[in-house]
């Protein structure tokens, strides 16, 4: 059951929004005070928030969303805002914060209720991707593209070992659910994964949030707080952008892998941990290092082995089964069907995706939004027209591409140009009609 925190001064409104929560399964903790509220988030870390933004005092709430700004808590936490009547100030407020939505009280109460339905589904269907995990030996990673093949195997044998991972590759390849995907596969998968945004911790925060600290150890400590460390305590804790974190707490890191021991802020003694560690980067690591954004020692104790998730573009067809899981969850959370056109699925296979995976995710949920029953060209965003020139005389191609993916985009390139006249495009192609039809076969298209 999942459990979520409500904040609102207002002891009917607090009565009434908490019990549209348990209607819908959720324990709920309700608090009316924001400093109380803040010491929740840290121990507790619910899965959904709500707070009101009504009332009279505005500089307790201001403090508490400021707070979230500067904390990684939406990271693990599905925020909500509600108000009377909700202002631009408000809403910029909002997006500071890492608010899922902002719901206008009373007349909005169903999209609260609606929201909660819709978490509740996808959470349903993560747990069952997590179900496959073992039966796959791919965890939670989709693709079977040669470069996928290769990790995968390198997965498969480094994820039993009990030994830290680095982690490298452009931002949006998914290098999030490789550390999920290897803690799964380890001895370690009954125990928590605990993921970090390095970069994203607020520099006074970041102490506390690795390493915990007692009550009062500083102004605002009104009890003890467990640090990441703690929590991941057995599992795997995983450093996303470790290079985006300051220097003096790379070297508390560093420590604290060496030693495997930690000191909460405030406390006298230091405290035991077993935790296995994965750290990532997006950045070029000897660049990193050179212009002392990552310290050496703490790369080469971070790094017993480092692996390195290949660019989309370099996956060939994995881009179409990635287009069409993201498709079928969007189908499975909404209940509406909607299909790709042929159309759509070549400009996929063309476009070089320099946002990688986290590109090809958020273009497919907001053709979703845009499409009827069929996804189609027009849905798209207009970078991928411009960018890439369709029922032209040439065809441009991102360096990093397979043969076979040169081959078969061409091959498309060619097809549409003559509006799909297999014979003129094997002629144009240079080979036979028949050695056309065997390529569109081993391709699969």
């Amino acid at each position: 059951m999942p459990h979520a925190l409500v904040v609102d001064n207002n002891p009917e409104r607090l009565t009434q929004t908490s019990e549209i929560f348990r209607t819908h399964d959720f324990s709920v903790e309700s608090v009316s005070d924001t400093e109380q509220a803040r010491d929740i988030i840290l121990s507790a870390r619910p899965e959904v928030l709500l707070i009101n933004l009504d009332g009279e005092d505005v500089s307790s709430r201001a403090r508490l969303l400021t707070f979230l700004a500067h904390s990684n808590v939406a990271d693990v936490t599905q925020i909500f805002l509600m108000s009377s009547a909700p202002s631009y100030v408000q809403a910029a407020e909002g997006m500071r914060v890492g608010a899922r939505d902002i719901f206008v009280y009373p007349s909005q109460l169903n999209r609260l209720a609606a929201a909660l339905q819709q978490y509740k589904q996808e959470i349903s269907c993560e747990n069952s991707r997590d179900k496959t995990v073992h039966q796959s030996g791919r965890g939670l990673l989709i693709g079977e593209s040669p470069p996928m093949e290769h990790l995968y195997k390198t997965l498969r044998k480094v994820a039993p070992a009990d030994i830290s991972v680095f982690l490298s590759g452009e931002s949006g390849t998914g290098k999030d659910l490789v550390a999920r995907t290897i803690h799964a596969l380890s001895p370690r998968s009954h125990c928590p994964f605990v993921a970090v945004n390095c970069g994203a911790i607020a520099p006074d925060l970041a102490e506390s949030e690795l390493f915990g600290h007692v009550k009062g150890a500083f102004t605002g400590a009104a009890s003890a707080h467990n640090g990441l460390f703690k929590q991941a305590e057995g599992g795997t804790l995983f450093l996303d952008e470790v290079a985006e974190m300051k220097q003096d707490l790379q070297v508390k890191l560093l420590r604290v892998l060496e030693s495997q021991t930690f000191q909460p802020v405030g406390a006298e003694r230091s405290q035991s941990c077993d935790v296995r560690i994965i750290a990532s980067s997006n950045r070029d690591l000897k660049e990193a290092i050179q212009e002392g954004l990552l310290r050496q020692d703490l790369y080469y104790r971070a790094a017993q082995f480092s692996l390195e998730v290949p660019p989309l573009r370099a996956r060939g067809e994995d881009v179409v089964r990635l287009a069409k899981a993201f498709l079928y969850e969007q189908c499975e959370i909404t209940k509406i069907k909607k299909e790709f056109s042929y159309e759509v699925l070549d400009v996929f296979r063309i476009y070089g995706w320099p946002g990688n995976v986290r590109e090809l995710r958020n273009v497919v949920i907001r053709s979703f939004l845009l499409a009827g029953n069929e996804i189609s060209v027009d849905d798209l965003p207009d970078n991928f027209i411009s960018e890439q020139p369709i029922g032209t005389d040439y065809l441009r191609l991102p360096v990093g591409r397979t043969l076979d993916d040169v081959e078969r985009n061409i091959i498309i390139a060619t097809l549409r140009y003559h509006n799909g006249n297999k014979t003129i495009a094997a002629k144009e192609l240079g080979i036979s009609l028949k050695t056309l039809y065997n390529r569109l076969k081993e391709y699969d298209m």
